[in-house]
């Protein structure tokens, strides 16, 4: 049974589809010549968030199999051809977080982390991970801080902005500080920085 959630926080539940000029199989993708560079990005952007929820899908996939067909449950495991550890994994923190308690701006990898905690300490490190766009291994570091006893990272005398954004976005912009080895924050005044340079040439 799933752990105690916060009810007040709305499931997403829009539909996740792939630009139509973006013709797909199984080994490969095909796009038309010609291409426009905003229609090429949004069409990256799409791609990313497929690949990023694909394993929230497989874990609920898993989850609704073995509580509906358990005598089945082993042979769909095997018929993926995924790795059965990964798929447990997926199926594991499924269980452990209902779409409610899911936070869109974040992995599952950040939300396997935390899903040994009680759900409270699980949504505030959740929280946190997602105010300060950290990684998922900067999660970490700051999880095994805090068990060794030293403080947990307060925000700093900085300017606190708030913005919304399109869906995606995030995910995009956290790969993009990812590649440079600088964390979110950090990448996006990085951005702003020179956006204001230019501007000011």
């Amino acid at each position: 049974m799933a752990d105690e959630i916060d009810r007040t926080r709305t499931p997403m539940r829009r539909k996740i589809t792939l630009d139509e000029q973006a013709l797909t199989s199984r080994t490969g993708l095909d796009l038309p010549t010609g291409l426009p560079l905003e229609d090429w990005q949004r069409i990256g952007r799409q791609i990313f968030v497929i690949s990023d929820a694909s394993a929230w899908w497989l874990g609920d996939w898993l989850v609704y199999g073995q509580n509906r067909y358990p005598e089945r449950y082993q042979k769909a495991l095997d018929e993926t051809g995924l790795n059965y550890q990964t798929l447990r994994n997926y199926a594991w923190v499924a269980r452990k977080f209902e779409p409610p308690a899911r936070h869109e701006g974040l992995s599952i990898q950040h939300h396997a982390e935390v899903a040994a905690l009680p759900p409270d300490m699980r949504e505030r490190w959740l929280d946190r991970a997602e105010r300060f766009g950290w990684s998922r291994n900067k999660l970490r570091q700051h999880l095994k801080a805090s068990r060794a006893g030293e403080p947990e990272p307060e925000p700093g005398p900085d300017t606190l902005l708030q913005f919304t954004v399109e869906p995606g976005k995030v995910s995009r912009w956290r790969q993009a500080a990812d590649v440079t080895g600088s964390n979110l924050g950090d990448w996006i005044s990085q951005q702003l920085d020179r956006a204001a340079a230019d501007e000011e040439a």
